[in-house]
């Protein structure tokens, strides 16, 4: 039987489980959360899980609960500086070292943030609209993979600043995007893929 190593910084994108933000402390430039979860009884101090796609290391566990850092950095290229109380987020410990990669491969490192613009009910699934920073346009194609929250999901009618996603009734009860209204923010991970192609033909236009 394969060992239950994880690879650490790696996610799926495929949510485990919804916490809930119980309670939240000013530490400096820092903000430290506790988070009350399924999760919390089974995880171990320094390990990275990801929360709503930012991957944090767990630094304390008591009764039900983790706690983690979010230092400056992340506060200011996430939307982490708006949990208070009672926020829901999306959590996922890393990809197991045997597991099946079933969303696609993601590091837990946001990108930038987007702002909800729209969501359409379809009567059995929800269509939201998104608006994000067109010098991000070249990391996204139709019908590729983007993270939202930390979840994997994937675009359609996409245009140079905003792009649409499609929820399954499954995804919209198991994950926090049924909080996520108009004019909220969320967490935006584009496919790492992507970013290491841009990445080459950035400094092959410098030659």
């Amino acid at each position: 039987m394969m060992p239950n190593f994880r690879i650490l910084g790696m996610f799926t994108g495929i949510i485990e489980k919804i916490g809930t933000i119980t309670d939240v402390i000013q530490s400096g430039s820092n903000l430290q959360f506790w988070v009350n979860s399924p999760l919390s009884d089974e995880l171990k101090i320094d390990q990275s899980v990801s929360h709503n796609g930012v991957c944090l290391t767990i630094e304390e566990i008591k009764d039900g609960s983790h706690r983690v850092t979010a230092i400056q950095e992340t506060l200011q290229k996430t939307n982490l500086g708006a949990w208070e109380k009672g926020t829901l987020v999306n959590l996922e410990r890393c990809l197991p070292f045997h597991g099946r990669i079933d969303g696609h491969l993601v590091q837990g490192h946001t990108d930038v943030t987007a702002v909800c613009l729209e969501i359409e009910d379809k009567s059995g699934s929800w269509v939201f609209q998104f608006q994000y920073p067109s010098e991000f346009a070249q990391l996204l194609i139709e019908k590729g993979s983007v993270c939202i929250n930390g979840t994997s999901l994937t675009v359609f009618d996409l245009t140079a600043n905003t792009f649409k996603v499609a929820i399954i009734p499954y995804t919209y009860n198991n994950t926090n995007i049924h909080t996520v209204s108009p004019g909220d923010r969320v967490n935006i991970e584009f496919d790492m893929m992507g970013k290491y192609f841009a990445r080459m033909m950035e400094l092959r236009s410098k030659d």
